[in-house]
């Protein structure tokens, strides 16, 4: 239960630090939308094999954290959370891929090496961008940055509700683990078989519940519609923040900046 409910605070704490007045918080949804749009595929986009031009890209994280005021420590929690589908998508490249690739000293390094090493990386890099994006814009924002950028309006709304109904999933979770626990005497109950059991009762209370909320909302005049606590307004500070760092990306993604920066070292020592 104590786990359960620590991952029903933890989305809440992710809704309510998109709430901050910080300068990221009150750029333009459409804006920071699209630059980590622009992150996430120049991210991608490298060869399999590729590792020291991936580096680079973690001065953007490394800047928009502290800006934003997102607690390291909480996103570190949640990526570790997700790092094994990761781990699962990239384990079996050492074994199929055992030609060597480079050499440190004696010892040979796979190509299987080091594409898993490269996939970790955009796994890192696109996580963590991400998961800033929600936190200095909202959910609700990013839905409304897609349908200005035309995206079907019909899909915008049901992506906004199955993100609501998560909240809706883990709050009835949480009431049911704390039933079960205090009524699980001697630990009476507490097997895997009552689970069968439960998850059909939590599909059926959420849906009940999500069926009321939706009610609720359409005796309040809700037909669709998205609405902020800021108003949409792009503005020149918007258009800088985006093309300074799309112009970033496009230079870390056409140059290998450690190896740039290698031969400078390496021909002033010489």
């Amino acid at each position: 239960m104590a786990d359960i409910a620590r991952s029903f605070n933890d989305l809440n704490f992710l809704d309510h630090l998109s709430t901050g007045n910080s300068f990221l918080h009150r750029l333009d949804p459409r804006v920071k939308l699209l630059t980590v749009m622009g992150f996430i595929f120049a991210v991608v986009s490298f060869p399999r094999y590729e590792i020291s031009s991936l580096l680079p890209f973690f001065f953007f994280p490394a800047v928009m954290i502290p800006l934003a005021n997102i607690p390291v420590r909480y996103l570190m929690r949640k990526y570790l959370f997700l790092l094994p589908f990761a781990v699962l998508i990239g384990i079996f490249n050492p074994i199929f891929d055992r030609e060597p690739f480079a050499f440190i000293g004696p010892l040979a390094v796979s190509g299987g090496m080091i594409s898993f090493l490269s996939i970790l990386i955009r796994f890192t890099l696109t996580i963590l961008a991400a998961f800033i994006l929600v936190a200095v814009t909202g959910f609700n924002g990013i839905c409304l940055a897609l349908k200005r950028f035309k995206v079907p309006e019909v899909f915008c709304v049901q992506l906004m509700m199955l993100y609501r109904y998560i909240f809706v999933l883990s709050s009835e979770a949480v009431k049911m683990a704390r039933a079960r626990e205090l009524r699980s005497f001697g630990r009476k109950g507490q097997g895997i078989k009552p689970y069968v059991s439960l998850i059909g009762h939590l599909l059926l209370r959420t849906w009940d519940r999500a069926r009321r909320v939706h009610t609720a909302m359409l005796s309040r005049g809700f037909h669709g519609k998205f609405y902020m606590r800021r108003p949409l307004a792009l503005k020149a500070s918007d258009v800088i923040f985006c093309l300074a760092w799309l112009f970033l990306f496009i230079v870390f993604r056409l140059y290998d900046i450690p190896a740039v920066i290698g031969e400078i070292l390496t021909g002033a020592v010489a």
